[in-house]
């Protein structure tokens, strides 16, 4: 899986502005083979976050290059301030299998070594 998270920095005058653009791309977005998930969001400082999840790098590599993602850069730019853009690549991902996994005793347990206590009491 890879992620494309997004900060923009805003005011409360352009968040909703800048929210509502990227709400407009992310219903077709939705529909392109290999997209997870996509998501957007405005913060109480007006901070406003958008997240894309791809099936693969090469989903995600399709989508770089698309037209679509030309007029994400477009909405990119009218951050206020430098924007934040991060992709995050996930090479393995693990469920309840992995909890199963980690607490199974294991054949040779593995104890902390005993620290011994110092005893107060004296032979007087």
């Amino acid at each position: 899986m890879v992620r494309l998270s997004v900060v923009l920095v805003a005011s409360a005058r352009t968040a909703a502005r800048l929210e509502e653009a990227l709400r407009s791309l992310m219903i077709p977005m939705m529909l392109t083979d290999g997209c997870l998930d996509c998501s957007t969001w405005v913060e109480p400082d007006w901070t406003v976050h958008y997240q894309e999840d791809w099936a693969t790098e090469a989903h995600m590599r399709a989508r770089v290059q698309s037209d679509s993602f030309t007029r994400l850069l477009s909405v990119i730019e009218a951050s206020e301030e430098q924007p934040r853009v991060q992709f995050d690549f996930v090479t393995k991902t693990r469920g309840l299998d992995y909890v199963e996994e980690v607490r199974r005793p294991s054949e040779s347990p593995v104890h902390p070594p005993r620290v011994a206590r110092e005893s107060n009491v004296t032979g007087e």
